[in-house]
């Protein structure tokens, strides 16, 4: 890798490949390309990121593709990440959703990244928030963030966008996922997409009625608003885009305050799973060298100890004795 100020020059130009030499760099998790993130992260935080979500087979790709091309027309820049299930064979991306938006390839002003999962499975892998600082520090408009769709633990969504998208659509009982997983808690906009299949307006109806409930419970400024969708035959798309554009515009009313607390939570749960994830892969490192991890095991399985009582042990060793 070149030196980090110099790719950092690169990055701030446009330059694509750098870009992209950066990004699979992260992904591998190469100390290099951290460096060049810590310079490239004052230059973040002019995007707005769209995040979309949704079970699988609900058509989030080709919506992402619809978004893409109506923001392209209006002349913004995108870019994209699609986390998308891992290979069991070569352990990187199956590329199903850039083969699905092939016909922006070749456009210069959106930037297509697909994550794989590798095991994670909270809608967002361990280097999207770094591959979205990226998009953002080369000046991208829009980024929009297709996560796997693994359930109810892709709540996390809402956590790293400004606008996060549920997508569902009739006949697979999505409404009933949707208040067991609280779903409609993350939610700024719902879609129902394949709105042409028999359902949709009872889908829709019930999502109106969970809304509504849920504003009886809790006084929320805003009010999450229901899109009907056709992607595929390029329907609705552009009234869902004006629902965006009015979250947009909430979020900067009042001198920006709620994007002052969209952003805090971005920032806190970046934050919170870098300091997670190098404290547990330092931690892991010293017990595996020192041999303490092994003994730990054994113990376990002479049930001399159990995993439980062993991990808080060793918690509060850690801690000096502190709860």
């Amino acid at each position: 890798m070149d030196r980090p100020q110099k790719v950092v020059e690169q990055i701030l130009r446009g330059e694509v490949r750098a870009a992209a030499r950066l990004m699979r760099d992260l992904d591998d998790g190469i100390p290099a390309a951290r460096e060049v993130l810590k310079k490239l992260y004052p230059h973040s935080g002019r995007a707005h990121i769209i995040g979309i979500t949704g079970s699988p087979g609900v058509g989030k790709s080709t919506l992402t593709d619809r978004l893409i091309q109506y923001l392209r027309q209006e002349g913004h820049t995108v870019g994209v990440v699609a986390v998308d299930p891992t290979s069991p064979f070569s352990g990187g991306a199956i590329l199903g959703d850039r083969i699905r938006m092939q016909r922006h390839a070749l456009d210069e002003g959106v930037f297509i990244r697909s994550l794989a999962t590798r095991g994670h499975f909270g809608g967002l892998t361990a280097s999207s928030r770094a591959v979205i600082t990226v998009l953002d520090a080369m000046g991208k408009d829009y980024i929009l963030v297709e996560t796997v769709g693994v359930g109810q633990d892709e709540v996390e969504i809402a956590a790293t966008a400004y606008t996060t998208m549920v997508v569902t659509v009739p006949g697979l009982g999505d409404d009933i996922q949707a208040i067991k997983a609280g779903i409609l808690e993350v939610a700024d906009i719902l879609v129902v997409n394949k709105a042409d299949r028999e359902g949709a307006s009872r889908t829709y109806q019930d999502l109106l009625q969970m809304l509504e409930l849920q504003s009886i419970r809790k006084s929320k400024a805003w009010k999450p608003r229901i899109f009907l969708t056709r992607a595929k035959e390029d329907q609705g798309i552009q009234e869902l885009l004006a629902g965006v554009r009015e979250h947009q515009q909430y979020l900067g009313e009042n001198q920006g305050e709620a994007l002052l607390a969209a952003r805090y939570q971005r920032v806190r749960q970046e934050f919170l799973e870098l300091l997670k994830e190098g404290v547990f892969r330092e931690l892991v490192d010293q017990l595996s060298g020192n041999g303490r991890l092994e003994e730990i095991i054994q113990k376990i399985l002479a049930k001399r100890t159990d995993p439980y009582s062993a991990s808080e042990d060793l918690i509060a060793a850690i801690l000096g004795g502190r709860k």
